[in-house]
């Protein structure tokens, strides 16, 4: 079956309509805070939420029933793209993380009053959730079977006890989808369980918000602690003991909106050395008839091509039903890197311009890192990567 790599006339249309509200409405919105959301502004999300409403671009990855567009992942590429060009955009449109990814999870293995108590409100904006997996070392983190915390039988339920890290979204969010070690020990491949903990009940408790490199993620990343932590037997999240294989269902898409997001805040890197090579001069020429700013241009651009080659494939894959681990790892490695790339150069093109506050590129740049750790570092990715490879060919052996 070849791939397909045209774009139906109606993702066209949606993505250009995005394009448009981003410039008129988002980006604005983004330079007047500077792109800093870790304090959760909840007026903002409301006004700018709104605004893709009465566009009519709001959550265009969720199916009609609740309310979106239902895009398939290769859709959502080109339409995230173009919403990733701002900082703001994913927000305003319900497709950030770790909404997005909670809303396809909940699509994918919530049971049908689950939908409606969580997925229906989430999906309209109405209110955030948070997905809480990582722990402090030894606990999980990019080994999730290292996952520590506990989720004991209680008369009507379930106690839940462990201390969680770097969980994105968690400060205001109005629940989360905890995993939790039903079975076995650290290190085991199974045995792990979600839970839906509503952020009222009594157990759960936010300690602190981590200070990070990044600060566009709305509700930033904080510690959470859940100790005696009690839900009923409804708060499970499909059946018990199939955290793990719930998590691939999740991670796999989720990595790939990543790269959809901030491949488009590279597309407004390079835009942004695009514009400075053409009208700043030096050494009586404009920069972008010197040769090694020439050079950075055109390897910027190579690498947001094959960026978005590779996403594509990747998207392609899981929307055929196809096993898509390898390529998906494949993408989110290259495109992580990739994007990283490119804002540097863009720096590198601007100058001492690129490193103020006069220009986005010292925001995105301090955004952008952090992406090649999130959603698995590049490493565990290289070796997950090979490892399949070298499985693949002994058995051709």
């Amino acid at each position: 079956m070849p791939i397909e790599f045209a774009v139906d006339e109606h993702v066209t249309r949606l993505a250009e309509r995005v394009r448009e509200f981003v410039r008129e409405v988002v980006l604005p919105e983004e330079q007047a805070c500077d792109g800093v959301l870790h304090d959760g502004p909840e007026p903002l999300r409301r006004r700018l939420q709104q605004a893709a409403r009465d566009a009519g671009v709001f959550a265009p990855h969720v199916a009609r029933e609740w309310g979106g567009a239902g895009l398939d992942l290769r859709g959502q590429a080109v339409v995230f793209e173009a919403a990733g060009y701002s900082l703001l955009g994913p927000l305003a449109l319900n497709i950030a993380a770790p909404d997005e990814g909670n809303m396809h999870l909940l699509a994918k293995v919530a049971g049908e009053e689950q939908r409606k108590r969580y997925l229906a409100p989430l999906a309209a904006g109405e209110v955030r959730s948070c997905f809480a997996m990582t722990e402090p070392a030894p606990g999980a983190g990019s080994d999730p079977r290292a996952l520590a915390t506990t989720a004991t039988r209680v008369p009507g339920g379930w106690r839940i006890d462990g201390r969680k890290w770097f969980i994105s979204g968690a400060d205001g969010a109005a629940f989360a989808i905890c995993m939790a070690r039903t079975g076995g020990v650290p290190g085991d491949a199974g045995g792990a369980t979600m839970f839906l903990v509503d952020a009222a009940v009594p157990g759960m408790q936010i300690v602190r918000t981590i200070a990070t490199l990044d600060e566009g993620l709305f509700g930033g990343h904080s510690e959470v602690v859940f100790d005696g932590c009690v839900v009923g037997k409804d708060a499970v999240l499909g059946e018990v003991d199939r955290g793990f294989d719930y998590a691939q269902v999740r991670l796999g898409p989720a990595r790939l909106t990543h790269c959809m997001r901030w491949l488009g805040a590279a597309r407004r890197a390079q835009d942004v050395a695009l514009d400075r090579a053409a009208t700043r001069s030096a050494f009586g020429r404009p920069l972008a008839e010197l040769g090694m700013v020439q050079q950075l241009i055109a390897d910027s651009e190579i690498d947001i091509e094959a960026a978005r080659a590779l996403l594509w494939r990747a998207c392609w894959e899981l929307d055929q039903g196809r096993p898509g681990a390898q390529h998906t790892s494949i993408a989110k490695t290259f495109v992580a890197e990739a994007v990283h790339r490119v804002v540097d150069r863009a720096v590198q093109i601007c100058g001492a311009l690129g490193i103020s506050a006069d220009a986005p590129l010292a925001r995105l740049y301090r955004e952008v890192r952090p992406f090649r750790i999130y959603d698995g570092p590049s490493e565990t990715h290289r070796w997950a990567i090979a490892r399949r490879a070298t499985k693949a060919r002994a058995a051709l052996r």
